[in-house]
């Protein structure tokens, strides 16, 4: 239950960050300035769509975190042997970052209309995305190779379910990466592209931290986290 809570703690934390960047404090009856400077502000301040990848977003970790919070319930058994990780997993972190950054950089190239700029890092974030996903099932082939199947052990069963799951939320993630690519070659507005491009990044920046947090589970780093805070907390 404590590691629900932590994850859970934060996501609140990443929402709360998110939506004090969306202007929800603001008070337009006090602002300065023409009437006309503030047309279509309750329509671009938050969109409807951000609110609804946020939803979806929230229940994903949560998600997450039942998977987390069984995996250590489950690791207090005997039979648990925990896996080696392979040291791909290392390279395929990196990647995922740089898909993640090449996204932002989308992001800053759409909101100053350089289109160009926006389709490389569309571009770059779909094939690196792509690269991680091969480099996940190339770590896969060779744990199987060295005999850790999905049936050996607990410890493979939940390594190949969570890695998984995050994996099929990545393939979801290319669809959309793909509609938001050819909408930038295919002339779409700027205003419709831009929204995109903010969604895909948000969404790509999320699937990273929860990337970050299982690697730091499977590695271990996440056991030793939650017992330094239980000592703190006692």
């Amino acid at each position: 239950m404590s590691v629900i809570l932590v994850f859970l703690l934060v996501i609140a934390g990443f929402a709360g960050w998110w939506l004090s960047h969306q202007r929800l404090m603001t008070k337009p009856w006090l602002e300065q300035g023409l009437a006309s400077d503030f047309v279509g502000f309750d329509r671009s301040a938050l969109p409807t769509a951000k609110i609804g990848l946020g939803v979806f977003l929230a229940v994903v970790g949560c998600l997450f975190a039942l998977f987390t919070s069984a995996y250590f319930m489950r690791m207090a058994v005997s039979d648990w042997q925990p896996l080696p990780l392979p040291g791909l997993l290392w390279l395929n972190t990196g990647v995922l970052v740089l898909s993640s950054v090449a996204l932002q950089c989308a992001v800053v190239a759409a909101r100053k209309r350089q289109i160009d700029m926006v389709r490389l890092g569309l571009a770059t974030a779909g094939l690196t995305a792509l690269a991680f996903l091969i480099g996940q099932l190339i770590a896969w082939r060779q744990l199987t190779e060295d005999g850790y199947l999905l049936s050996s052990n607990p410890a493979n069963s939940f390594f190949y379910l969570i890695t998984g799951m995050h994996g099929l939320h990545i393939l979801g993630g290319l669809v959309g990466l793909g509609r938001t690519t050819a909408g930038a070659w295919n002339g779409a507005r700027p205003e419709r592209l831009r929204l995109s491009v903010e969604l895909c990044a948000m969404y790509w920046h999320f699937l990273l931290f929860v990337w970050l947090a299982i690697f730091a589970l499977l590695a271990g780093w996440a056991a030793t986290f939650i017992d330094i805070c239980r000592q703190l907390l006692t």
